[in-house]
């Protein structure tokens, strides 16, 4: 066993850009929102950096770099339900699951861990998504970002699900790929993973100083 799962009992993974290459298709989707109000396609290597704070910051970064300015609420909560309809038409029709990750769940859910989903994406994208991979089988709990009123990086959701299965924090673990998932998971009390290959804002997620960096989750195997 590798040092990073010694004595853990509970494995919570960050969705987008740890466990799956979504942009895609939220690059997809964001785009049609700002071609339908006139402005530019924004592509995918703009909305990979905007990925991580949840669906309506995703949005609002998007409008902000199209018009120059800050949307007004009622201009990003159309803007946002519009991003919403055209995501959830086709939310993994080009998302792909990385390399070394159904490798590295079979193998904690064979060894009995407890494994969960902690995201900020939209509760309602993710049985969908996981299932359409199919990676729905291995996990046993996940929460979205509008699942309570906190989202990460601010530690409740992580220790809301070390509550429902009465596992003490420092026996979890919380994989990333973001600065924003390993400082939900110091906060909470978790031991941190990260994976270099994810959506960080461009920056390495090494600077937020996880306890453990690996290139690939395959190396949890």
């Amino acid at each position: 066993m590798t040092p990073s799962l010694a004595g853990i009992r509970l494995v919570t993974f960050d969705l987008d850009g740890t466990l799956i290459d979504s942009v895609p298709d939220l690059a997809m989707a964001v785009d049609v929102m700002l071609t339908e109000r006139g402005y530019p396609a924004a592509g995918e290597e703009k909305v990979a950096g905007w990925v991580g704070n949840g669906s309506r910051v995703l949005v609002e970064r998007s409008l902000r770099d199209a018009s120059g300015h800050e949307p007004d609420d009622q201009t990003l909560a159309q803007a946002h339900d519009a991003f919403l309809y055209h995501y959830g038409r086709a939310p993994s029709e080009r998302t792909r699951v990385f390399p070394g990750v159904r490798e590295a769940l079979a193998a904690l859910h064979d060894r009995g861990l407890k494994l969960a989903v902690i995201t900020n994406k939209p509760y309602a994208f993710i049985t969908p998504i996981l299932e359409a991979l199919g990676l729905d089988g291995y996990f046993d709990y996940a929460i979205g970002g509008d699942s309570l009123p906190q989202k990460k990086p601010d530690p409740a959701p992580l220790l809301h699900v070390a509550e429902r299965f009465s596992i003490p924090p420092q026996a979890c673990l919380m994989v990333g790929d973001s600065r924003h998932d390993i400082e939900a998971g110091r906060r909470a009390g978790f031991r941190t993973l990260a994976v270099p290959y994810g959506y960080n804002h461009g920056e390495p997620v090494a600077a937020s100083r996880p306890d453990f960096l690996v290139e690939s989750l395959a190396e949890l195997v």
